[in-house]
């Protein structure tokens, strides 16, 4: 993975924007999953929004990798 990304001369870490994206479709599938009805059938639903959340960060670390030249 490559550390930086700079950004108009600020340099930032690489990790931030996978975050930033993550926690968009993080909120997005939560939002689904309300409205379905889905928590019901979690039995902690904080800590299935936890692993979700790393799950999708964990998959989106792998493919910027993998797609990086």
């Amino acid at each position: 993975m490559r550390p930086d990304l700079d950004l108009f001369g600020v340099y930032v870490p690489m990790l931030l924007p996978l975050v930033l994206g993550c926690y968009g479709v993080f909120l997005a599938i939560r939002r689904m999953f309300s409205a379905a009805g889905l928590y019901r059938h979690v039995w902690h639903p904080a800590l299935f929004n936890v692993a979700l959340f790393f799950t999708l960060l964990g998959t989106a670390v792998l493919l910027q990798e993998r797609l990086s030249p």
